[in-house]
């Protein structure tokens, strides 16, 4: 797997600064990534038309990703050997400064939520359908048999891409952040606002590390797997949102 030593030189941002690999990578990945970012559930939501149902199915159903997620990256680091090798120092960097982060984060998911009159019991105590359970159970899946390069593509890469997208999308007017009473605003919006401004570089820093473990040259058969991984992502993340607009009468 690992090849010549990658070292970026070019724009964090710019997908040319990768191997040709992973921009292939990521072009084969883009039409499933579209309909997440894309989806109904995201559109309805930045317009403040998305009934209170689906609101409750999205964030109640969303949760476990939430709330586990730096669990996920306390996985992946227990896969890297200090000085091993670049790529794992800097992995290592990025999953300890970020598993606070995304505490920090589940706490903005809490008060979102509240925002929208779902309480803490309603997070821990509801039976998610098993669409919603998917993304949490292929998440664990990949971090616990996955090497490290693949497990932080289809979490640190897929999901907090996507999501940095959708985020994006929604902040795009205040239209939603506007339908909150003037109290709750703020602590409502925070997570989402955060999403907006964080991911937007969190995911490309995530693809110079798993560019620097694999190297320059993949074999066509991993770059496959990554592939499969990636979408496998996005798949369950739309699985999970149409739920919820089902639910949502």
């Amino acid at each position: 797997m690992q090849n010549k030593e990658f070292q970026r030189t070019g724009p964090l941002m710019d997908l040319h600064s990768y191997p040709a690999w992973a921009q292939d990578m990521m072009q084969a990945t883009v039409a499933a990534k579209e309909k997440v970012v894309g989806h109904e559930l995201f559109a309805m939501m930045r317009e403040a038309s998305l009934p209170a149902g689906a609101t409750y199915q999205f964030l109640v159903g969303g949760w476990p990703v939430i709330e586990q997620f730096p669990q996920y990256m306390a996985v992946n680091l227990c896969k890297i050997q200090y000085g091993r090798s670049p790529g794992e120092n800097m992995a290592r960097r990025y999953l300890m400064r970020n598993i606070r982060v995304e505490q920090n984060h589940a706490d903005h998911w809490v008060e979102w939520a509240k925002a929208c009159g779902i309480g803490m019991r309603d997070l821990f105590d509801s039976q998610a359908p098993v669409e919603s359970q998917a993304l949490n159970h292929w998440c664990w899946h990949s971090c616990e048999r996955a090497s490290l390069a693949t497990s932080m593509a289809v979490t640190n890469l897929a999901i907090e891409g996507s999501t940095g997208e959708w985020a994006t999308q929604i902040c795009s007017t205040d239209t939603y952040e506007q339908s909150f009473s003037a109290e709750l605003r703020r602590a409502a919006t925070r997570w989402l606002r955060l999403h907006a401004q964080y991911d937007d570089t969190h995911p490309w820093e995530a693809l110079e590390i798993i560019c620097m473990l694999i190297g320059r040259q993949a074999e066509s058969k991993y770059v496959d797997i990554l592939v499969h991984g990636i979408s496998n992502s996005y798949q369950y993340m739309k699985l999970s949102l149409d739920r919820s607009l089902a639910l949502a009468g």
